[in-house]
């Protein structure tokens, strides 16, 4: 079982002293670290264990001035080693720390009074009362305690035993989820390439394992890895790794990012959560408040906005709120995460992500509590049918299902096998899914608009399925509406002629009005048979609106009873007729016809004539070729008239 030791405590309260003296190794490395004594970035080191095993060792600087780097460090520890110097006693970083590993959730430590050696018993039992009250109401309250001397060689056998006998009865489950790594030191090694190292929070990685690294979207092949120093095949979950990457010649790589699964590819800038207040936060945290957000080993600006109708949460307050960040990155649900103040003074609380990638709430949004509760606690089919409700989309497809769940391919194919309450849409290949509240909504939605445009306008026969895309709740791209009106045409819920779309059973029914208007825009176009007027000289001459106008003659050109040749200009189909004859006598004695010649043969003029001609290329009856036009299919020799 992989475990991970971290360090905690103010600044010179013997943690680096702790770990030399518990492994031999001394974690500070920067030259700076060492001139000043103090440590500035994160050190590591490993620990044997009793049964044989190694545990990961993460030693984290004390300074306040080195708390983002703390935090780079905290996330994964399974066991804290929490020191707290006999001289000094309880100080305000400890009290920052403590706050920190309460909200990233370790629930193993091992309070350490160091510099026993320098102060009486009493003082030993004065410190051992400010950790105990310190710890009251946290997750670590029952910790035990320690004195130990890095000088003496006091209590190192006893933390030894603590140690190894607290670990081996963790239960730990394995994570769920694919490979990801938080990096946390990244550099180049001359003749290598690429190394960088962090603690994996899940999943197994092998060497020749393509990898992905987000933000950025770079690809990697994994040349070599480690753990605690030494070469092996495999790495995973709750191991310290170093990573050798080979893939991009100038890859841009920095603490903040992570290593992951090459199927992961979506990062966040806007997550719901749960949000704890620590009463280090004295004032609260008001609505709309700027903050720093830590996420694994990322640190980023960020606004807090409180759901609901808050404007402030006070200490000791647990709320709803939605995190909006400068830049992105990856998070998953159930990720822990630490808020700290705009200018980095102090710890204001942290909490448990429950969406990635949450939509913005509106004040006014009804239920946004009970359906937030739902994604903190639901199984898997509640949470899959959650992450389909709340989103924008009317369906998702399965690779943002399955990297909102954070489990493996196996386990979420499974559930979506098992669930009644999804329905499955093809899209060109591509499987979506969407839930039966959705599907619902959405048909209902598309009946109501039918019903309202056939009220709107009785002579159309049917609405444009475009049109009728863009006025529902929910983004849906043409190709899966398509597929959605193939199922409920073949459901006979809607009816389909071409790129129409109307409600079952509807029939356009003139009345006497409209067929009087009919039979005078017939009298007009007949009086000019081949100079016919346009519309606007049609809605001059009878005095009806245009919108009226445009609809009726639609209605006609749909009955045949005239021809759209060109815009705005319609000619009884009859007359059309007469003029195709024309042409098809004419060609059938000549190879190709001018527009003059048709001008001549018609008595009419070239703008009427063009326009016929170009009608004719449209319906494929001519072909132009330069200024004169073909028939397209040739006339059969001895049949004048007839195409062939």
């Amino acid at each position: 079982m992989p475990y991970i030791v971290g360090t905690a405590g103010h600044i010179d309260h013997g943690k680096t002293s702790l770990i030399k003296a518990l492994t031999g190794i001394d974690t500070d490395r920067l030259k700076e670290e060492k001139e000043r004594g103090i440590s500035i970035d994160l050190g590591f080191a490993h620990l044997d264990l009793a049964d044989g095993t190694q545990a990961g060792i993460v030693d984290v600087p004390g300074h306040e001035r080195f708390i983002r780097n703390m935090l780079a460090g905290a996330h994964g520890i399974d066991l804290v080693l929490f020191t707290v110097a006999a001289d000094d006693g309880v100080m305000p970083q400890t009290e920052e720390h403590l706050d920190i590993l309460h909200l990233l959730g370790v629930k193993l430590a091992i309070f350490l009074i160091t510099k026993a050696d320098l102060v009486s018993p009493s003082r030993i039992q004065e410190v051992e009362e400010e950790i105990k009250i310190l710890t009251l109401g946290t997750a670590l309250e029952e910790a035990p305690i320690i004195p130990f001397s890095a000088v003496t060689g006091q209590g190192l056998e006893a933390l030894r035993e603590r140690i190894s006998r607290m670990l081996r009865e963790c239960e730990k489950p394995a994570p769920g989820g694919y490979f990801r790594l938080p990096i946390d030191r990244a550099f180049v090694l001359q003749g290598h390439g690429v190394v960088v190292t962090g603690t994996a929070l899940s999943g197994e990685i092998k060497v020749g394992d393509r990898v992905r690294c987000l933000p950025g979207g770079q690809t990697f092949r994994v040349r070599s890895l480690q753990v605690h120093n030494r070469a092996v095949e495999v790495g995973g979950w709750g191991q310290r790794i170093a990573l050798n990457l080979t893939g991009q010649e100038r890859a841009s790589i920095e603490r903040g990012q992570v290593i992951c699964h090459e199927k992961l590819t979506l990062t966040s800038q806007r997550f719901d959560a749960l949000l704890e207040v620590r009463p280090a936060a004295a004032k609260g945290i008001k609505n709309h408040q700027r903050i720093r957000i830590h996420l694994g080993t990322a640190e980023r600006m960020a606004k807090l906005i409180l759901l609901g109708r808050k404007e402030k949460t006070e200490p000791k307050e647990t709320t709803y709120c939605q995190i909006g960040l400068t830049e992105p990155v990856l998070v998953m649900r159930g990720d822990h995460f630490i808020v700290r103040d705009e200018t980095a003074q102090r710890t204001l609380g942290g909490g448990i992500v429950l969406h990635p990638w949450a939509k913005k709430h509106k004040r006014s949004e009804t239920d946004l509590e009970k359906r937030l509760e739902g994604l903190h606690n639901a199984d898997v089919p509640a949470l899959i049918e959650g992450i389909i409700n709340e989103s924008d989309d009317f369906a998702l497809p399965y690779d943002p299902i399955q990297q909102f769940l954070n489990l493996r391919d196996e386990q979420v194919r499974g559930a979506l096998e098992n669930m009644t309450t999804l329905r499955a849409v093809s899209s060109e290949g591509e499987q979506l899914y969407t839930t039966e509240t959705k599907w619902e909504r959405v048909k209902e939605e598309m009946l109501r608009a039918l019903h309202a445009f056939h009220r709107d306008h009785p002579l159309a026969p049917g609405m444009d399925m475009e049109e009728l895309r863009v006025k529902l709740p929910f983004a849906m791209n043409p190709r899966l509406f398509r597929a959605l009106v193939d199922v409920l045409t073949g459901q006979s819920i809607l009816a389909r002629d071409g790129n129409l779309l109307s409600a079952p059973g509807h029939q356009v029914r003139p009345g006497e009005e409209v067929r009087r208007l009919m039979e005078r825009i017939r009298r007009l176009l007949e009086a000019s048979a081949l100079a016919p007027p346009d519309l606007r000289q049609i809605e001059k001459d009878l005095g009806v609106e245009h919108a009226k106008l445009a609809e009726v003659v639609r209605l006609m050109e749909r009955d045949r009873a005239i021809v759209r040749a060109a815009t705005d200009l319609y000619f009884l189909r009859d007359h059309v007729d007469k003029v195709k004859g024309v042409l098809y006598k004419y060609l059938a004695n000549n190879s190709e016809i001018t527009a003059a010649t048709l001008r001549d043969l018609l008595g009419s003029s070239r703008k009427y004539t063009i326009a016929l001609l170009e009608y004719f290329d449209r319906e494929g009856v001519t072909v132009r070729v330069g200024d004169a036009r073909r028939l397209k299919t040739p006339l059969s020799p001895g049949r004048q008239g007839v195409p062939r």
